[in-house]
């Protein structure tokens, strides 16, 4: 793979229309700006990262988080540019220099396809058919389809929601520069090869999609079937903005709410510097007595420093991961002491934060709430002339194509709709469809 190839302003979905435009944005920005702009990435704000939403105390939701993982992102994107570029002179002239701006993009779109109620959305999507009433979908549907079902992914999803044609939108999705579109695949592979993890790239339904981006771009294919395709390189950058957030802003949310208290908090972090830093930190304190300002500002020291090590571990790599070679993500491979400090904070984030009281009770409530959901809406599309099911379709924006003639597709709209919702959206629809609410005379 080449950076010439790898970064293209071409957008899906609009290969036939050019537009000559007098402005000072590069086509990436106009990618971010639009996304800030959508409706699906404005929902986000209503969706739950980890912890219950809302509350007196505010943590982080999926949009907060994502702006989050953005600003990261813009800065490694940043940074190993301007590496790469010292390395490479010859590419100043190419898109080289706009990574950062890819990059923030793709951040802001990597969690656009995420159900409500955080990541246990996802299984309750997908336990649904491997284990609950959607077994009986399975003699159906085509293996393949049947494999999507069965391991639903946010970042497939996401993908979808990105270049799949709904109803009354423009060809090409949000028609995004394929550039961006393959910074956000980071598992670009079918779901048969799913595994144990339910981690994968596309659905069935954009397998072509993904093959035109991969092409266009110059990806290395690695299976034909199975479908299989080496990462894109800006993955690595998005993966790693995206690591390094969630598991700093969880920890800082974590002691917002007293699930970790100061000592421990200020310890874990601490453990990511030697003493000389760590002396210049306890310095800083001194100045700034309120607690949680001490936190913010060593949490923002270690997100610096992660972002210093992800971008020279990449910098460093950047030969294999163009040839495809490079395995695992980058802050799996930085420095002895910041990898060591990581694997302590992802250890008691497991242990205190995500198996809390709060954090499982949102779990179970999303799991009854999304499946309950399931069960009703795929009931009506199957036979849409009950009097039931016809009040329901009703219900559902005309956008979702519910009476789709093959039933892969039907499930497919169903999907659309019940993983675009917000938290309170599901969780007012589950209520008002099993009579505990009433809309307001």
């Amino acid at each position: 793979m080449n950076w010439k190839q790898l970064i293209s302003a071409k957008r899906f979905g609009m290969e036939e229309f050019h537009e000559e435009r007098q402005e000072n944005r590069s086509e990436f920005q106009r990618d971010y700006d639009r996304l800030v702009f959508s409706a699906p990435f404005r929902r986000l704000q209503n969706k739950t990262q980890v912890f219950p939403l809302p509350g007196s105390i505010f943590v982080h939701n999926r949009l907060t988080h994502s702006l989050e993982v953005s600003c990261v992102g813009r800065s490694l994107g940043n940074d190993a540019a301007k590496a790469i570029l010292q390395k490479k002179p010859e590419l100043h002239d190419t898109f080289l220099p706009e990574i950062g701006s890819i990059v923030s993009a793709a951040c802001l779109a990597h969690d656009l396809g995420n159900p409500p109620f955080g990541h246990s959305g996802e299984k309750a999507i997908s336990t649904f058919f491997s284990e609950g009433k959607g077994l009986l979908l399975k003699d159906k549907l085509l293996s393949n389809e049947w494999e999507d079902l069965i391991h639903f992914e946010g970042n497939a999803n996401a993908f979808r929601l990105l270049t799949h044609q709904f109803k009354g939108r423009r060809q090409g999705g949000f028609a995004m520069t394929y550039s961006t579109l393959a910074s956000i695949v980071k598992y670009p592979f079918s779901s048969s090869l799913a595994g144990e993890k339910s981690k994968f790239g596309f659905f069935v339904s954009e397998e072509e999609g993904f093959r035109r981006v991969a092409t266009e771009l110059g990806i290395q294919q690695l299976n034909e079937q199975p479908i299989k395709y080496a990462r894109y390189p800006l993955v690595y950058l998005v993966e790693a903005a995206d690591d390094i957030c969630y598991q700093m802003m969880d920890i800082e949310d974590a002691h917002k709410l007293k699930i970790l208290t100061t000592d421990e908090t200020i310890e874990l972090l601490m453990n990511f510097f030697d003493e000389s830093k760590q002396a210049h930190i306890r310095k800083t304190f001194a100045i700034v007595s309120d607690r949680n300002e001490q936190i913010a500002y060593l949490r923002s020291s270690v997100i610096g420093l992660l972002i210093k090590e992800c971008t020279r571990v990449f910098v460093e790599n950047e030969e294999s991961i163009l040839e495809g070679n490079y395995s695992g993500s980058l802050i799996k491979n930085i420095s002895e002491k910041p990898a060591k400090a990581y694997r302590i904070c992802s250890k008691v984030s497991m242990e205190k934060i995500y198996r809390s009281r709060d954090v499982l009770d949102i779990e179970l409530a999303g799991f009854q709430v999304i499946s309950t959901l399931l069960e009703l809406m795929i009931d009506a599309v199957n036979a849409p002339e009950k009097a039931y099911s016809k009040l329901l379709i009703n219900r559902v924006s005309s956008q979702y194509d519910l009476k789709a003639p093959a039933l892969f597709n039907k499930v497919q709209a169903v999907l659309d709709f019940i993983s675009g919702m917000t938290d309170v959206f599901a969780l007012d629809l589950y209520r008002k469809i099993n009579g505990n609410s009433l809309p307001a005379v």
